[in-house]
């Protein structure tokens, strides 16, 4: 079974951190959520239960980091029921491999993600070119190959319910990738959106490593549909979420959340969309 599985062949550590790195933020009572050199990973479920999963697997060489957080959280030993993805771009799928050995527990993912995560279909490559700082120069060295779980992923069942995840549903927000999802919990208004919007300017190497904070749509560089884009965060923009976990940047919450979203949805085309690039 085990070899089934593959990193693409331009896997590699992305020497790339900020000043959040390793800060663990609990933004209701059972959403954990880390973050890993410029990424965030969530833990979901009550620290006294065994009832929980882990949303995203990080940077690429960070599975120990990931392990270890998830043991001091949940206990010596633990693991959680699966792994549920946003989307499989290298900074989401870093740790996948090595946690899926490790913890034996299946992954889950939209279905027009499956490609991506087992060898058939590389993303496109990221757009240095595009306009941003620093980060979006560096993107070329993302690895955008696809990695190959093989049997372990799945595609999320197609009416919104979310695998050990009771309470929240799934939501298909593409143009940052194909088979983009964010979740989103009704009773509490509790959103983890991945790329889909982000609340750091994810292509100024600045603001990365200073995570100041700003709602963004989602990283430039490898974004390539941005009227899906545009479209999905009016989707969650309509849900009135009360905190937000991005992929990227620290948790929101309350007035600034809300203030910020419908300025996103409302000036997109100017705050998100570069001025050039190849996937404008």
């Amino acid at each position: 079974m085990e070899q089934e599985m593959s990193y693409g062949s331009d896997y590699k550590f992305i020497p790339a951190t900020s000043v959040g790195s390793g800060v663990s933020v609990i933004v209701v009572p059972d959403v954990y959520c880390h973050t890993i050199q410029i990424v965030n990973i969530c833990l979901v479920g009550t620290p006294d239960s065994n009832e929980f999963v882990l949303i995203d697997a990080g940077m690429p060489g960070s599975a120990d980091d990931i392990i270890s957080v998830t043991e001091e959280r949940f206990g010596t030993g633990s693991r959680p029921k699966a792994i549920l993805l946003t989307h499989g771009h290298f900074d989401h799928v870093g740790a996948i491999i090595d946690l899926v050995k490790h913890w034996e527990i299946p992954v889950y993912a939209h279905e027009l993600e499956l490609p991506f995560l087992t060898g058939k279909t590389s993303y496109p490559e990221p757009d240095s070119t595009v306009e941003g700082g620093m980060v979006a120069k560096m993107s070329p060295l993302f690895p955008n190959e696809p990695i190959n779980l093989g049997t372990w992923v799945k595609a999320l069942p197609s009416d919104g319910i979310i695998p050990h995840l009771p309470g929240f549903r799934w939501i298909h927000t593409p143009g940052h990738s194909p088979g983009h999802v964010s979740f989103f919990r009704e009773e509490d208004g509790t959103l983890i959106a991945g790329d889909a919007f982000v609340t750091v300017r994810q292509d100024s190497l600045y603001k990365v490593l200073t995570q100041e904070e700003e709602i963004n749509g989602p990283p430039r560089y490898l974004t390539t549909d941005w009227q899906a884009a545009w479209e999905s965060v009016k989707k969650l923009y309509q849900l009135n979420p009360v905190a937000a976990i991005t992929g990227h940047g620290v948790p929101m919450t309350g007035e600034r959340l809300t203030t910020g979203l419908k300025k996103l949805v409302d000036e997109f085309d100017k705050i998100a969309i570069p001025d050039y690039g190849k996937y404008i």
